[in-house]
């Protein structure tokens, strides 16, 4: 019994969470609200993609989006490239 309200306060509290929204900077396809004027038709709803920018600071990053059911692209994580030995900016 102690295991299953374990379980079920875990989910609960995970439920929770939410992930913190990723805004577009400069250099980002959907980068001031616009979304690219070709329509991805032929990629499968709910798919991603990647795309290598440079952020505002500088560092070489790359982003990730998800096609949405009405072909517009949401940018769901942004991660910077770590290009020197030992992992300082």
């Amino acid at each position: 019994m102690k295991t299953i309200i374990l379980i079920w306060s875990a989910a609960f509290a995970l439920s929770a969470c939410t992930a913190a929204e990723v805004r577009p900077i400069p250099g980002s396809i959907t980068y001031g609200g616009h979304q690219p004027r070709t329509k991805l038709t032929k990629a499968p709803v709910g798919s991603t993609f990647t795309n290598q920018i440079t952020d505002e600071y500088g560092r070489q990053a790359i982003e990730t989006y998800r096609i949405e059911p009405d072909r517009s692209l949401t940018l769901i994580r942004r991660d910077v490239i770590k290009d020197d030995f030992f992992g300082f900016d």
